[in-house]
Formats: structure tokens, sequence, C-alpha cells
């Protein structure tokens, strides 16, 4: 059973253009090299295919107490690489993400402990969903209009959910973050599969692995490494038993 990890994160207004640079590793954040693919889509026209003008709009004009993007970060399979990976990323990104404005970049670093890489795709996108009408950047971010579009902003798709809502979208999300990985891997003749579900609900009687970051690694002796690696191989082992 392969690793599985998903995230959504909701990122505020003046920090949207910043964080689209970090994605795409560009500016001060060329020196990370760990990009393997990027790419954007659903922009409207007035943003000229730029990442950069779209969000730097959205930090200027989306309301102050609104989400001037979200961002879905998803553990992918070291199994799909290559010519595998990029057909992936356009079906997370078809459904999860569908029709509105967004931008994508994954990262692959190699772990502290294991040597092995961590391919991960960051998609960040605008909650505003395009409905053919042609604004300025500034109406784009707009309050929404039910009865005259054309003077509102577009319409936010995830405004007004309940928490309740919340937590059932993440779970339908996630899932479907799996079924895709999934069949992909299927595609490709792995037998790996990844699975959204806990510890608890797939029946694992085990604690979690904390996340130990590359700090705390890097103090680590080679025994100290050796056995962890050893510890991680054996959980993984008694699971597919």
């Amino acid at each position: 059973m392969a690793s599985y990890n998903f995230q959504l994160i909701s990122g505020a207004k003046g920090g949207a253009l910043e964080h689209s640079l970090y994605v795409a590793r560009k500016g001060h954040y060329k020196a990370k090299a760990d990009l393997v693919l990027s790419g954007h889509g659903n922009f409207p026209d007035w943003a000229g295919g730029s990442p950069a003008v779209f969000w730097a709009a959205a930090d200027a004009y989306e309301r102050a107490n609104g989400a001037a993007y979200r961002e879905l970060i998803i553990a992918l399979p070291n199994e799909l690489v290559g010519n595998a990976l990029l057909p992936l990323v356009e079906d997370l990104i078809r459904s999860l993400v569908g029709l509105r404005p967004y931008q994508y970049a994954v990262h692959s670093r190699r772990s502290s402990l294991q040597g092995t890489q961590n391919p991960h795709v960051h998609i960040m996108y605008s909650d505003r969903m395009p409905d053919g009408i042609e604004r300025s950047p500034n109406r784009t971010f707009s309050r929404f209009n039910p009865h005259w579009p054309e003077r509102g902003g577009c319409w936010k798709a995830d405004a007004g959910r309940t928490w309740a809502r919340v937590h059932e979208d993440m779970l339908v999300m996630r899932k479907r973050a799996a079924d895709i990985q999934n069949a992909h891997l299927a595609r490709h003749g792995h037998d790996v599969r990844v699975d959204h579900r806990s510890l608890r609900e797939q029946g694992v009687l085990r604690t979690p692995e904390r996340h130990l970051g590359p700090g705390f690694i890097q103090r680590m002796s080679a025994t100290e490494k050796d056995a962890y690696v050893q510890a991680r191989a054996s959980a993984e082992s008694s699971r597919t038993l």
C-alpha cells in the first residue's frame, strides 16, 4: 500500500501572487531545484495567460474576508513518472478543479531519510467560476449579482458552505483523488494502490507516523536512520500480509 497525503489550503488576500511564485519556482524561489512539471489554465482573457497577472488582481480586488485562492497538495505515486505523470495530473485537475482558473506544479524532493523521490502536485485555484461574461479585473472579483450577472463579479463556487458541507466535500475529494491515482497505477500495470481512508478506517491498529522534518533527520545518526527505515518497512510489510 502506497502512502497517501491530501491537503486543502485556503489563502488570504495579499498572499496569492507570492504563493504563485513559490509554486512555479520563480523569482527568489528559483534556487529550489525540484520543479518537474508546471502549467495553468482557465484564466480570463484580461490575464493574458499569465498566472502572475491573475493572482495579483486577486490580491488587489478579492473581498477582504474571502479566500484569494485555494490550494490542493497531493502526494503522487513514485511509480508514475516520466510520460505517465502529466496525464495523472491533468485528470486530477479536471476532476477536482473543473473550469475554475488554476495553476499547478509538480515538485519532487529527495527524502532526507531514505533518499527516494517524493513527488507531489500543488494545484492552486480560484473559486471564481468563468461564465462567458467579459469583465475587468476588479469586476471579476467583486460580489456576484444573481439578478444581473454582468453587473457583478464571477460566482464563487464554494461560497456559503456550512462546516458540515465543507467536511463532506473534503471526503469526496480525497476519495476521488485516490480513485484517479489507482486507475492510473492499474493502467500502467502497477499492483500498488493508495487508500484515502485513515488507518483506523482501514482497520490498521498502529499509530500514524509523525513527520520528522529534514532538520531532525539531519541530526540523526546513521544507526538511528537505519532503525527508523527498518521499522517503517516492517510496518508496511505487516499491512500487506
